[in-house]
């Protein structure tokens, strides 16, 4: 697949984009609208495909989008100017390219990567940076949190009390991180608190936890396959991914409270304003998806499983604007919002551009 930006047509009521390498993309009525009223635009990593998406708004109003390749492309982090993601053996840093107030060929936005680690295939999901500017990310073969190394694959930060060593072995799949006010990992997500090779298949329906870093307790169970905890506003939000429900721990009562279902395999997680971004999968035909919640709950409501992006208002669980993912784009991973971008794009290693594009930072004396 090449890297190229999408091409829009003229939009009519519902905003879709024209099918791109067996891929296309439709959004809601006001899905250009949302996006121009939250002053925002939208990223998101697609491991089936490996491609990070970049959706803003071209200078006619019209739906930008623009893609690159990265195999098993995950997790991801971004502020606006600096962006993380994985990858199949990699961790990449972007930084943003254009000063501000520039533009780039009609984009405000060009993440261009600067930093790469080899981390061998680990299955890096969630990420974020810490107190202490390091990318703290979860490492799921080997249970822990990690940062990345000058000389090695990884550095070990942390790891829940129940995994007795590390190995590779993804024991408890563990996926989910969710950084405190203060900058350091307040929450984590795993799917069990399994302590064998692979046993967190076991407990798919009901063995998923929350866990306090600094305390190593958990703090909220009887989940199903939870991911992307998140801390907004004074409260951790975060997907029940097997039961189709968004919404956020009670942590006094120690319970999870229901905002929303959604029609598809919930991952990803973030917040513009009010609003909540989710990202939506349809389900894997395998043993690891079969047997669900999500399954019964979707057959309840005459509904099938979608893959994209839905925008859930906090405060009443609607979600009246979505963008919707067709055709080879199956299973997403993360989202980010891009707070006061509009269009934004990025270099890859397939296309000569990151030859020719060049940056210079402040001169510094000897």
């Amino acid at each position: 697949m090449n890297d190229q930006p999408g091409q829009q047509p003229p939009q009519p009521s519902e905003n879709p984009a024209p099918p791109q390498q067996g891929f296309e993309f439709v959004g809601s009525r006001n899905f250009t609208g949302w996006l121009a009223g939250q002053q925002c635009s939208l990223a998101f990593t697609t491991y089936n495909v490996g491609k990070i998406f970049f959706i803003g708004l071209n200078p006619e109003g019209q739906m930008s989008i623009f893609e690159r390749t990265f195999e098993r492309s995950m997790g991801m982090w971004s502020n606006g100017q600096t962006l993380y993601l994985s990858s199949l053996y990699q961790f990449w840093r972007f930084e943003n390219a254009i000063p501000a107030g520039g533009a780039h060929n009609g984009y405000d936005r060009l993440y261009v990567p600067q930093v790469g680690h080899v981390t061998g295939d680990i299955d890096v999901h969630d990420i974020a940076p810490d107190h202490l500017g390091r990318p703290v990310f979860v490492n799921t073969l080997f249970s822990c949190l990690a940062t990345t190394s000058e000389t090695h694959s990884f550095v070990p930060l942390w790891q829940p009390p129940f995994i007795s060593r590390l190995a590779a072995e993804d024991r408890c799949h563990l996926n989910g991180l969710a950084m405190g006010e203060d900058g350091k990992p307040a929450y984590v997500t795993a799917v069990a608190t399994s302590d064998v090779a692979d046993g967190w298949r076991e407990h798919r329906s009901g063995g998923g936890v929350v866990i306090d870093v600094k305390t190593g307790d958990v703090v909220l169970d009887g989940l199903s396959m939870p991911h992307s905890p998140r801390l907004y506003r004074g409260r951790l939000y975060l997907h029940d991914s097997g039961t189709g429900r968004f919404g956020y721990a009670d942590l006094e009562a120690g319970k999870f409270e229901e905002i929303a279902f959604c029609p598809g395999y919930l991952r990803g997680l973030a917040f513009a304003g009010d609003y909540a971004v989710v990202g939506l999968s349809r389900p894997r035909q395998n043993k690891t998806f079969q047997g669900l919640a999500l399954d019964g709950a979707l057959a309840a409501k005459g509904a099938e499983a979608r893959s994209g992006l839905q925008m859930i208002n906090l405060a009443t669980g609607d979600a009246s604007d979505w963008l919707r993912a067709e055709g080879l784009i199956e299973e997403l991973y993360d989202v980010a919002v891009l707070p006061g971008v509009r269009r934004p794009m990025a270099l890859g290693f397939r296309t000569e551009e990151i030859r020719r594009t060049l940056s210079l930072a402040d001169p510094q004396p000897l």
